[in-house]
């Protein structure tokens, strides 16, 4: 073997073992790491806390803006549906947000008006849910907007929206349950978001109608981090 050829793969040896002494370290401090799927502008991550964060958005604007909004995080532009299942065991947290179009009641409301074309139901969302449920060892949550159908799946309906996640999630009211057709303005506010430099093809009232509120991110993310941290000390006490 060439000198170049042992110097590479001694460099690649230590780069993987500092990879692995990151990965102990922040595990020792209580570093979450989460996969925010089908990201958008991070409505449901704005207070997190504590936590090492992947978000996967398909549009690079939103995903653009996401990256200032969020400097910190990773942000990679790809389908959301496939880097779950090529990444899933990379993480202790996942949240997905899958598009929520043709499962919504406007739509369908909309479609039997004649104002609307008739479209399937994506069943990314359920997908994505039992795949979760039967493969992933961590906490998640799967987060889409209450159904024009009963759910396949039954879920925790909190304002506009239904969670499915392998933890109890609180009852609460959700910040952002009393609008449903407000101006751009309006979803800025309560969002607390810019959509003014977004030079993308979605309507910017459906940006800001979609996002989870922060608030709401924030109680689910807590619960999920208190069952995650009793479930650590239950099993140190049982040894």
């Amino acid at each position: 073997m060439e000198k170049n050829e042992i110097e590479e793969k001694l460099n690649e040896a230590n780069y993987n073992r500092l990879d692995q002494i990151r990965a102990e370290v922040k595990k020792e401090e209580g570093i979450i790491k989460v996969l925010n799927l089908y990201a958008c502008l991070g409505g449901n991550r704005l207070l997190w806390d504590n936590c090492e964060v992947t978000a996967v958005e398909l549009d690079p604007e939103l995903a653009r803006m996401y990256q200032e909004r969020f400097p910190n995080d990773t942000v990679i532009i790809a389908d959301a549906h496939q880097y779950l299942l090529d990444h899933y065991k990379e993480f202790d947290f996942i949240w997905s947000s899958p598009p929520c179009p043709s499962h919504s009641r406007a739509r369908y409301w909309g479609a039997g008006s004649g104002k609307m074309e008739v479209i399937y139901p994506d069943m990314n969302l359920y997908q994505e849910i039992i795949f979760l449920q039967h493969y992933f060892k961590g906490k998640w949550v799967v987060e889409n907007v209450i159904p024009f159908y009963e759910p396949l799946i039954q879920g925790k309906k909190i304002g506009r929206h239904i969670f499915w996640s392998n933890f109890r999630i609180p009852n609460f009211k959700s910040e952002d349950a009393d609008i449903n057709r407000g101006l751009v303005s309006d979803y800025e506010k309560l969002h607390k978001i810019d959509l003014s430099s977004y030079k993308g093809n979605q309507r910017k009232d459906k940006i800001g109608r979609n996002l989870v509120h922060y608030e709401t991110g924030k109680i689910i993310y807590d619960t999920m981090l208190g069952i995650t941290q009793v479930s650590k000390d239950n099993q140190t006490l049982m040894f």
